[in-house]
C-alpha cells in the first residue's frame, strides 16, 4: 500500500527547517506486516526532541528515514501470529521494541532491550528488515515507529492497547512525553512524599516530570528553563517556584529557598550547562537524574569527592525505566480521573504538511508539545 511520511534524506541541515525543509513529505510504499506485527493507521503525532536530535545530527542514524516515534492509531490490520490485538483497537505506540528475551527484559527492563536497542540503531523492525521503501530504495525506520505517516508498520511489541475514548491527539503524548518525564520520577528516582523535587528543563518531559513529582507526593517543586514564558505551564501543573537556569545567581537562589538544595533534581534538556545547573543544586546526600540525550560528544564533569563525601547519586533514565504494558494504562487512568493534566503540555496541534515549522518551534523552546493532525 502507498503512505504519506515524512522523511530525513540528511542529517546536520541548520534552520531555520520551514525555510530549508530537511524534512521531505513523500509517498511511500508500505509492506503487509510480517509475523507480529501489525498494521496501524497513525492519528496524531507529537514531536519530540529525539527526532530533532535525528535532524541536527546529534543522535546519528542511517539515512534516508522516516521520522517519528511518539504516536497513537488505529489497528486496521494483524500479522501472522498476533494474538494480543484486535482489528479496531487503539493503540499508543513505544519506541522501544522489546523482544521479551534478553537478559534486561527477562529482568524486568524492556527499555534497555538489547535487540530493540540493535534493531533500532539500524534502523529496521525488531523483526528484521525493512517495510518502507521509495521505488526501489529503503527508507530506514524511527525506533521502530516511523510515526510521522499516515499508516505505519510496527511490532506487536512496540505497542500498547488503551482506553478508546482517550482523544487520539491525547494519547500521543503517553508513548514518550508522558512515560519518559513522569517515570523518571516515580520509577527511576522512587521520590519520597515530601521531599523537595527541582525540574531543569521544561520541555514535554520536563512538565510531565512536574507532573509526576506532584503525583508522588513531592512538597517543594522547582522549575528551571531559560525561557521564562514556560514558567506559567509549569505552575499550572505543579511548580511551587519558577527560577531561570541561566542566572548568574541561580544556583544560590534555589540552596536559598530550599535550604541546601533539592534532594531530588531532574536534567530533562540534554545540553550541559542544564546538568552543571541540576547537579550544583542538588542537595548532600541526594539524587541527580537525567532524562537528557545530549549530543554524544558532549562531556559533564563534577568534583568527584562529592560523590563519596556528599553520598551524591547521578542516574539515567531512559524511557522512564518504564514497562510500557504496566505503566501506560496506569497513566491513562489518572488521566481519565483527572489526577493526571496533560491537556496543558499541547501547546499546537499541525498538519503532517507544517512539520518543519513545528520543529523550528521546538528548537528555539518556543512550544511545550506540537502534536501532528493526520486525518
Amino acid at each position: 500500500m502507498k503512505t504519506k511520511a515524512a522523511v530525513l534524506y540528511e542529517m546536520g541541515v541548520e534552520g531555520p527547517y520551514e525555510k530549508k525543509k530537511p524534512l521531505k513529505i513523500e509517498t511511500l510504499n508500505l509492506d503487509a506486516p510480517k509475523q507480529n506485527e501489525v498494521l496501524i493507521k497513525i492519528h496524531a503525532a507529537g514531536l519530540c526532541h529525539s527526532d530533532l536530535s535525528v535532524i541536527n545530527g546529534s543522535r546519528p542514524r542511517p539515512m534516508p528515514m522516516a521520522l517519528g516515534h511518539e504516536a497513537a492509531g488505529e489497528v486496521i490490520e494483524l500479522g501472522e501470529g498476533v494474538s494480543d490485538f484486535e482489528v479496531g483497537d487503539h493503540v499508543v505506540c513505544t519506541f522501544i521494541p522489546s523482544c521479551g528475551k534478553c537478559i534486561p527484559c527477562r529482568e524486568g527492563r524492556p527499555a534497555l532491550c538489547e535487540n530493540g536497542a540493535a534493531s533500532n540503531e539500524k534502523g529496521e523492525m525488531i523483526e528484521g528488515g525493512f517495510r518502507l521503501s521509495k521505488e526501489k530504495d529503503v527508507i530506514h525506520h524511527h525506533l521502530g515507529v516511523s510515526g510521522f505517516s499516515e499508516y505505519a508498520v510496527v511490532s506487536e511489541n512496540s505497542i500498547v492497547k488503551i482506553d478508546p475514548e482517550i482523544p487520539y491527539e491525547r494519547a500521543a503524548v503517553f508513548g514518550c512525553a508522558v512515560i519518559t518525564g513522569i517515570g523518571a520520577v516515580i520509577n527511576t528516582a522512587q521520590i519520597r512524599p515530601g521531599s523537595n523535587v527541582a525540574v531543569v528543563g521544561l520541555g514535554g518531559i520536563g512538565l510531565n516530570a512536574i507532573i509526576g513529582a506532584r503525583l508522588a507526593g513531592a512538597n517543594e517543586i522547582i522549575a528551571l528553563d531559560i525561557n521564562e514564558d514556560k514558567f506559567e505551564i509549569a505552575k499550572t501543573l505543579g511548580a511551587t517556584a519558577v527560577f531561570n537556569s541561566s542566572d548568574e545567581n541561580v544556583i544560590d537562589d534555589v540552596k536559598t529557598y530550599v535550604t541546601g538544595g533539592a534532594e531530588y533534581v531532574f536534567e530533562t534538556a540534554g545540553v550541559v550547562p542544564a546538568m552543571q545547573v541540576a547537579y550544583a543544586i542538588t542537595k548532600r546526600g541526594g539524587s541527580t537524574v537525567t532524562t537528557g540525550l545530549p549530543d554524544p560528544k558532549a562531556e559533564f564533569s563534577f568534583p568527584q569527592v562529592t560523590l563519596a563525601a556528599e553520598e551524591r547519586t547521578i542516574k539515567g533514565s531512559y524511557v522512564g525505566s518504564c514497562v510500557p504494558d504496566r505503566d501506560i494504562p496506569r497513566f491513562v487512568s489518572l488521566y481519565r480521573q483527572n489526577r493526571l493534566n496533560v491537556d496543558p503540555l499541547i501547546s499546537d496541534i499541525i498538519s503532517l504538511d507544517q512539520i518543519n515549522k513545528g520543529f523550528d518551534q521546538l528548537a528555539n523552546g518556543d512550544a511545550g508539545r506540537i502534536i501532528i493532525k493526520m486525518s
